[in-house]
This record gives structure tokens, sequence and C-alpha cells, in this order.
């Protein structure tokens, strides 16, 4: 079967654009059965959207939190928050507990 080039237009800005045999291609090898409702420039923006909300993507910075290591005593910063009752660990003690097990 041949593919041909289809306009499309856009679900959000209402553009057209064109759907590209190569395009089609591509979304048939990855497994993809539906064609794309949003532009080229309407899917970076929604992924754009969508990464900023997590707090540790590119360019953001990870929240990190306080803590005592249940080994040396040295303060450490971890990307989690300590709970009561649970061991947290510096990286070399980390690395040294990890092993151990």
């Amino acid at each position: 079967m041949s593919l041909t080039d289809k306009s499309i237009t856009c679900a959000d800005c209402s553009k057209t654009f064109t759907f590209t045999a190569s395009e089609q291609e591509f979304f048939a090898s990855k497994g993809f059965t539906n064609e794309p409702k949003r532009c080229p420039d309407c899917r970076q923006a929604k992924k754009v959207e969508r990464n900023e909300g997590r707090s540790f993507g590119r360019g953001a910075q990870r929240q990190m939190f306080s803590a005592v290591c249940a080994q040396c005593g040295q303060e450490t910063q971890v990307p989690f928050e300590p709970r009561e009752g649970r061991a947290v660990y510096c990286s070399s003690c980390y690395n040294t507990v990890k092993t151990n097990k």
C-alpha cells in the first residue's frame, strides 16, 4: 500500500498541517494507529508544557532535603523527604550499605 501526504487540521490552533508519507511510515513503525491531532508546533508546545510540571526535568532543579546519615552522622542532602524511623545514608555510606546487601 502506497502512503500519500495528508492535510490535517490541528485540534489546538486550527491550522492545517501536512502529515507526510514518511511521517506516516514512522508512526506505523512505532505501532501508532492514530494520526496526530496537533501540528508539529503545538505538539512541541504540549511537550514543553508537560515537562515543566516535572520537578526534575531538564534544566529544573530537584528539591533536596537535609538529613543526617545513619551510619557516619554527617549531614547530607537527599532527593526525598526523610521519614522518621527510616535510615538515611549519605552517598558514600549508601554505596557501602548497598554493596553489602
